[in-house]
């Protein structure tokens, strides 16, 4: 193989989101090192899940089926909506075991200098369930960056007319940081999402 070839692969793996050029190159040699039978074995799940899973018709989450186990579930609690900007925000938010509504899956949030607006996302679908009248509260799980903070704040104004409680997830420092190690904006936000103790 050659090292034009070689660097075609790497530029592959380096494409996903998160894996820089040392760990694109990691991947690409060990992926060559696999034997035959492995690489198969890895390169049909890959073929089988991008065949299998696609997006849930009422939430937009990840699925196999035509609607997800959790727009399903009649143990789920239909009066609480979270919206949240990606399918794989769901899954960070299962793992926590404390939320036990449904979701809605933006695909994005509000950006105007990436020509991302209003309409470019799921929220047509998302008003469309609220008018459907069985949602109490929408919880907005959008990320706490300035693409995120303005999404929320479109949602709130435009939910609010609708009589339906908006809450938002609250954002700040982490658990075991401290003050001097975070940036400007986490503190800022910390600060507005003070607690009453």
């Amino acid at each position: 193989m050659s090292e034009n070839q070689f660097q075609k692969l790497v530029s592959s793996f380096s494409a996903l989101p998160g894996i820089g050029k040392k760990s694109a190159t990691r991947i690409g040699f060990h992926v060559l090192r696999m034997d035959e039978s492995s690489f198969q074995t890895w390169l049909n799940g890959i073929k089988e899940a991008r065949e299998r899973l696609h997006f849930c018709e009422i939430c937009g989450g990840l699925t196999e089926e035509t609607i997800c186990n959790i727009c399903e579930s009649p143990k789920r609690d239909e009066s609480i909506v979270c919206v949240v900007e990606q399918p794989e925000d769901i899954f960070f938010i299962e793992n926590t075991k404390e939320y036990f509504g449904k979701y809605h899956v933006l695909n994005g949030a509000i950006s105007p200098l990436d020509g991302i607006g209003p309409d470019q996302l799921r929220i047509k679908s998302l008003m469309h369930r609220i008018e459907e009248g069985s949602i109490g509260e929408v919880l907005v799980a959008t990320n706490p960056t300035l693409e995120g903070d303005a999404t929320a704040s479109y949602l709130s104004h435009l939910i609010k007319e609708k009589g339906i409680r908006v809450t938002r997830i609250a954002h700040g420092i982490t658990i075991g940081g401290t003050i001097e190690y975070s940036d400007q904006y986490t503190l800022g936000k910390a600060i507005k999402s003070r607690l009453t103790l």
